[in-house]
């Protein structure tokens, strides 16, 4: 979207109506004047502006200045043994640390950042001499540095080599990039900075190394999962510069446009190069020869002899992650990077791999999803390493179709890579149940076209895999009904369950729901036809479920949820249940929901029964309900009713 584009969207957005803007972490005063003109001058609507420049802060008059004060010695205190004391009751620091811990709190100067960055780093370390260690070598990175760099180098310094590596890696991303922690992870392992360790596989390993980054608040979360789980996370600025310093330091490399490009060739030592964002078409031909890392997020990466160049000068190449670049094709020369663990092109416009994809016998991670790739070559089951096979593309990018994606045809000798953890989405066939009993180490699989008369020896099949943590399950059309009576789980680390087509009869009843709904955690159920009500039938069997969703359904006309039903659920979405007209909330259900979603229930025309008693609810959305339930929530005065929730849409 450009500046006029964004105008136009503003100026729609805010017709008639009141309203408060945050530009956040503005560094030039083009920013506001590119876009101030759109925004009208409504009484009652403010914009406010955080900078750390100070001819930014310029554009109001200085009676409009609020400067930021560093934190008081209590605050900060307080700050720091939250973190440095977040396992002891209270957050009390013992006696005999609090001398310490006033020194060092003290050298903070009141700066946030810097008291939870030592704070985290300090709190493994329960022991008042190395305390006293760090203390002194704190003072004297000091005297070299300002008291952010000098926190953060510390901090850097104290991490094992390992983690160091990996903390580096995440400067190559953008600045503010909201990084996933399932691309992370196979990331590092790809660069062989984890290896496994006590009978945990290296993802395993590298998850620890990415909650440990996050503790010493190195990386910061940005959003959590359905599950309580990291879903993304990104770097401080700040700390990111660090980062990119020492990644220069060490011989790293990050490359943003043309000029700097030209610099790094200069440098034939360059491991890692960055290329996110880069939107220069002028060709250019990279002779790196120690490459060992390209990363292209978004980035032209296609102009003419780039892409082949890379591959045909970087024969060390590990990892090349193109997602969403302009790439359109990937050269046959491909086949000759034997070191290659890593290949990404999800969301580009690539509609097929070379056969000399074979050659890659060291490749852990293939991810083509949200390509044009409908066929995998024969030779992909050569690659005996692959762990992480990702491949679908959209049929219908707005989602409204049954089939919106659709997976690729498994190719025979799929049995053949015995080290696969990870393979979505994969079309159903007779065969396939046959292929997949010797992949026993899958832990997540998504299926779809599966035909009713697939049910029987492919769900037998899935019972018997013994790590199996997230399924998908999706029919051949919104007509086809499956039954789950054979889907036994033998795996008790099953929780995450996605279901889409017709339920055979007594489906509610099938083990999967019965006796091992108890282990599900994140439930989705989409497109079939119900006679019950299934909040009521499913409630009794899934105490522990924390993300249920119930898309384009029929069902009961009533739903009820019952006093202690679902006692962990945290989001409940109820969207296209085209029979449902009421919904009544007996008090004590629901007691930790933090999200409710009731969209397109186009017969719902009274408010929920009890929805006021959800006292821990955060997020509630009423949207495109029965066209008479907007009077009937301003009449029963319902807005007063739900003023403990932050975020009501009606």
């Amino acid at each position: 979207m450009d500046v006029h584009d964004l105008k136009k969207e503003i100026q729609q957005r805010l017709q008639n109506r009141k309203y408060l803007i945050v530009l956040d972490d503005v560094w030039e005063q083009d920013i506001y004047f590119q876009i101030h003109d759109a925004l009208h001058d409504l009484p009652g609507s403010r914009i406010i502006i955080t900078t750390r420049k100070d001819h930014v802060a310029g554009i109001s008059s200085p009676t409009r200045h609020l400067e930021l004060e560093p934190l008081s010695q209590s605050d900060a205190f307080d700050l720091f043994c939250r973190r440095a004391f977040y396992n002891r009751e209270g957050h009390i620091c013992p006696k005999d640390f609090e001398m310490i811990a006033t020194s060092i709190v003290d050298r903070c100067r009141g700066l946030p950042l810097a008291i939870v960055t030592i704070g985290g780093m300090l709190s493994s370390r329960q022991r008042l001499d190395i305390w006293t260690q760090k203390y002194n070598q704190l003072r004297s990175e000091l005297s070299n540095n300002d008291h952010i760099r000098a926190i953060l180098d510390l901090s850097y310094h104290d991490l094992p080599y390992n983690l160091r590596l990996c903390f580096l890696y995440c400067c190559l991303f953008p600045e503010d990039y909201h990084m996933s922690p399932e691309s992370l992870v196979r990331l590092w392992v790809a660069e062989g900075f984890v290896r496994s360790k006590d009978k945990k596989t290296p993802e395993m390993v590298a998850e620890s190394y990415l909650m440990e980054l996050i503790h010493c608040n190195m990386l910061q979360v940005v959003e959590y999962d359905e599950l309580g789980r990291v879903n993304t996370c990104k770097m401080h600025d700040i700390v990111r510069e660090l980062a990119i310093s020492v990644a220069k330091e060490e011989r790293f490399a990050s490359a943003d446009d043309y000029a700097t490009m030209i610099l790094v060739q200069q440098d034939k030592d360059v491991r890692r190069l960055s290329l996110c964002g880069w939107k220069d078409h002028r060709a250019v031909k990279i002779k790196l020869p120690h490459l060992r890392t390209v990363l292209s997020l978004g980035g032209t990466a296609s102009s003419p002899g780039m892409l082949s160049s890379i591959l045909s000068e970087s024969i060390y190449l590990t990892v090349l992650e193109l997602q969403d670049s302009e790439v359109t094709e990937v050269p046959a020369s491909i086949g000759r990077l034997f070191h290659l663990r890593y290949i990404g092109l999800r969301g580009t416009k690539v509609k097929s791999l070379p056969n000399s994809i074979e050659n890659l016998s060291n490749l852990h991670t293939l991810d083509i999803k949200q390509t044009q790739i409908e066929k995998l070559p024969r030779g992909v089951v050569m690659i005996k390493k692959l762990r992480h096979l990702l491949a679908d593309r959209y049929a219908d990018e707005k989602q409204t179709e049954f089939r919106y994606f659709i997976g690729v045809q498994a190719p025979k000798g799929l049995s053949n890579l015995e080290e696969l953890q990870t393979l979505e989405t994969v079309q159903s066939s007779f065969e396939l149940a046959e292929q997949l009993k010797k992949l026993v180490q899958l832990s997540s699989l998504w299926i779809d076209d599966i035909s009713a008369d697939d049910c029987a020896n492919l769900f037998a099949t899935l019972s018997t895999m013994p790590l199996l943590s997230s399924l998908l399950l999706s029919a051949r059309d919104e007509n086809e009904v499956l039954c789950f009576e054979a889907l036994k789980p033998r795996s008790t680390y099953l929780h995450r369950l996605i279901t889409r087509g017709q339920w055979a009869k007594g489906t509610l009843n099938c083990q999967i729901f019965f006796s091992h709904g108890k282990n599900l955690k994140y439930l989705a159920i989409s497109w079939c036809h119900l006679v019950e009500d299934p909040l009521g039938m499913l409630a009794p069997h899934m105490p522990n479920l924390t993300y249920l969703r119930l898309n384009n359904m029929y069902s009961a006309k009533t739903l009820v949820l019952s006093k202690d039903s679902f006692p962990n659920l945290k989001t409940l979405v109820l969207k296209h249940m085209h029979d449902v007209s009421e919904l009544k909330i007996i008090d004590g259900a629901l007691p930790c929901i933090d999200g409710l979603y009731i969209v397109s229930l186009s017969k719902l025309d009274k408010v929920p029964q009890g929805i006021e008693s959800l006292r821990s609810l955060k997020k509630l959305w009423l949207l495109s309900l029965h066209k008479d339930f907007r009077t009937q929530w301003d009449t029963e005065g319902m807005h007063l009713k739900m003023v403990h929730v932050p975020e009501v849409r009606v």
